[in-house]
């Protein structure tokens, strides 16, 4: 697979969800990324949440093997238990996971899930871990938060391509940090919680086009207004 995008290479070019997000918050970042190689900065990894992510996956599957629901799910009324299938560790890995080849544009979008539980009906759930520390009731309102839907709602898109039943709410497991103790104690303790969430991915397939037309054009789109990243080069090149 090819690392930037050539209309002359015949391979199918792979575009990962988190790629199609950037698309979606501005396609001028995403062009300078995706067309010429020149990504947005990233910042240190949040090993912290790659910790509590790993370990609620060890403990789903805990329960996976069992065929059980686990107390979360008994406690919040959800009739299901976390899917076993062959291909769970693959659509875990990052660098494979669910993938689904778009044949108009040759584009092998992909994505990496945390879980995946199956519902009563037979249909499942797209479950996604998140972490955070706040003392504010949790919820999807934040404007930020909107790549969070959009996580879920491509997901969904590429487990319906791939031939399953999508139950229509996918779920959020949410590990709240808790601040509220006397000391740390060499421990940190939180709260677990699960917001659902009604997707609906019926933007994706458009956006898939929108950005093979984008890749294919010779030239970048405009900066984005709202974009900080776009906001700081214009800045910075008026101090010239």
């Amino acid at each position: 697979m090819a690392f930037l995008f050539d209309p002359k290479l015949k391979e199918p070019f792979k575009l990962s969800r988190s790629k199609i997000d950037l698309f979606m918050k501005c396609p001028h970042c995403f062009y300078l990324d995706r067309k010429l190689g020149i990504g947005i900065p990233s910042g240190p990894g949040f090993s912290l949440n790659s910790a509590v992510d790993a370990l609620l996956k060890k403990e789903f599957d805990i329960y996976r093997a069992k065929n059980q629901k686990h107390p979360l799910m008994e406690k919040y009324g959800i009739n299901a238990v976390p899917l076993a299938h062959v291909e769970m560790e693959n659509w875990r890995n990052n660098f494979r996971g669910i993938q689904y080849l778009h044949k108009p544009t040759n584009l092998l979008i992909f994505g990496a899930i945390d879980d995946i539980w199956q519902m009563s009906d037979g249909s499942i759930a797209i479950v996604d871990y998140k972490s955070t520390s706040t003392s504010k009731e949790i919820t999807l309102d934040d404007e930020w938060k909107e790549s969070y839907k959009r996580q879920m709602e491509i997901y969904q898109w590429l487990f319906e391509k791939n031939g399953f039943k999508i139950a229509p709410q996918g779920y959020f497991v949410y590990c709240n940090g808790l601040k509220d103790r006397d000391a740390l104690d060499g421990k940190l303790d939180f709260d677990l919680s699960i917001i659902s969430y009604t997707g609906d991915n019926s933007w994706v397939e458009k956006a898939i086009f929108d950005i093979f037309k984008t890749l294919k054009s010779l030239v970048a789109p405009s900066a984005s207004p709202t974009c900080e990243y776009c906001d700081y080069v214009s800045k910075a090149k008026k101090l010239k």
